[in-house]
């Protein structure tokens, strides 16, 4: 029995089986070989990397499609039985690219983007505009009219300045624009302060409270002035989001309670009923063995049951509710494989070590652990070892002390120059936060077709690609 460390946290275990790989976080994409290596969808990594390059993204397309499918299925027969119609957007900033938007479409998803960039992606996509909504505090008058242009299914507007920019486009392009309105619901999601978005005290949305001197809400203010310009604006619904990686239900619940209380005050004050309420999204998932996620069934199910009392509550008819679920369809689905560079052993304390592994990326594919202090596992990839686990820190090789990818796990006490780390679950916003610090030119993107055949989807940065835009002046 290897003793636990006095600097590993509290959940961390060394490892008893130097081949196991925990189906919490390795999930069913995962396995090793007979030599040991692992594989994603049976093609070792040592291959990829070969073909491909290291550090690389990769992506299994059957997961990928698998979490969508999963994820709306179960919705839609957890809110059937309340009366309740469901639609799934899929939250593109998570990791978006042509063939992804295409394999959330192909599963009956639509398409959420949240700039005019993503956008263009879902549309190069060929996704259906009416199939797209475009969100963002803060739209250019560019953006909403490839919005309008496009005929996207909604818009959700963000501020009482946003809605008269949104109805002045578009009656100058003689179209009516649908808006749905996100609000703020005041409840506290149990998450990182950065990822948490429906306290007061923050950028998006529009409040419930009542404004300071006694008025309307400016979430029924924003209500007022789709009202005054129905003329340009098709006010479809509410929207909300409380933050993301989030565990339990009850936060959900509460949020639609909130919105549901405000559509119920907006049919009063304007007999309008509106159709639609969209309860964002944030379902986490698992990155290390210290989170506990819940099957999808079980979170549709609870967050029915708890809707279907809201409902009937509710004099109105029930609306149609939908959903904005990234991280939990593409987290999972990814990985990065990286390749190990020096290993060096400090001491911390009298008696006490910690070894740092570093490998041939980091903050620039990984930029999670600097920004939200992101926890994160990894295992030994390319064989498997008989020595002893020592904890260790896996870190990049940027010129910053932060530059951490995994910041507590145990590895083979032989790791070395050459080796291959996989992390997994690095399918969500590892690619989409990426950059060039320290002119890394970022990974590709290797997919996993159904048959086990790899691709690029996203191809692999050069140096070429870096000074492309360098003008000399």
């Amino acid at each position: 029995m290897i003793p636990e460390h006095p600097l590993a946290p509290s959940w961390l275990r060394p490892p008893r089986d130097p081949a196991a790989l925990d189906p919490l976080v390795f999930t069913s994409q995962y396995a090793r070989d007979e030599s040991g290596c692992v594989t994603v969808d049976s093609v070792p990594v040592t291959e990829l990397v070969a073909r491909f390059g290291s550090p690389s993204y990769v992506v299994s397309e059957r997961t990928f499609r698998e979490r969508a499918r999963g994820f709306r299925e179960a919705f839609e027969s957890a809110l059937r039985p309340v009366g309740a119609e469901v639609a799934v957007y899929y939250a593109s900033k998570a990791l978006l690219n042509t063939a992804v938007a295409r394999w959330a479409v192909e599963e009956g998803l639509n398409v959420d983007t949240a700039s005019g960039g993503e956008l263009a992606v879902a549309l190069a996509a060929g996704v259906p505009g009416e199939r797209i909504a475009l969100h963002g505090n803060n739209k250019s008058a560019e953006e909403i009219s490839l919005a309008l242009r496009s005929g996207v299914g909604r818009i959700v507007v963000d501020s009482l300045a946003e809605i008269e920019l949104v109805a002045a486009l578009a009656r100058e392009l003689g179209t009516r624009a649908p808006v749905m309105i996100r609000v703020t619901p005041g409840v506290h999601a149990s998450t990182h302060e950065f990822i948490a978005t429906a306290h007061e005290d923050q950028k998006f949305g529009l409040s419930l409270n009542p404004a300071a001197d006694g008025e309307d809400s400016p979430a029924l203010q924003a209500v007022a002035a789709c009202v005054a310009a129905s003329d340009a604006l098709d006010l479809r619904g509410l929207h909300c989001h409380i933050g993301s990686q989030i565990f339990a239900a009850e936060g959900f619940a509460q949020a639609a309670e909130r919105v549901l209380a405000l559509r119920d005050a907006v049919a009063r004050r304007w007999d309008l009923v509106l159709p639609e309420v969209d309860l964002g999204g944030g379902h986490g998932v698992a990155y290390t063995a210290a989170d506990s996620p819940r099957e999808v069934g079980a979170i549709a199910a609870d967050l029915a049951g708890q809707l279907d009392a809201a409902f009937t509550a509710s004099e109105l008819p029930v609306p149609h509710v939908s959903f904005e679920p990234g991280r939990f369809i593409a987290g999972p689905a990814g990985c990065t494989v990286y390749t190990v560079g020096t290993v060096k052993t400090v001491a911390v304390a009298p008696g006490v070590e910690r070894r740092y592994v570093s490998v041939d990326g980091g903050m620039s594919d990984n930029a999670r652990p600097v920004l939200y202090e992101a926890d994160y596992t990894a295992v030994l990839a390319n064989r498997v070892s008989g020595q002893s686990p020592v904890l260790s820190r896996v870190v990049g090789k940027h010129c910053e002390s932060g530059d951490v990818v995994v910041r507590d796990v145990y590895l083979p006490g032989d790791v070395r120059a050459g080796d291959l780390l996989v992390v997994p679950v690095t399918g969500a916003y590892c690619w989409s936060l990426s950059s060039n610090y320290n002119w890394l030119p970022r990974p590709g993107i290797v997919a996993l077709g159904p048959d086990g055949t790899p691709w690029e989807i996203v191809r692999r940065e050069t140096v070429q690609d870096l000074l492309a835009r360098d003008t000399g002046v």
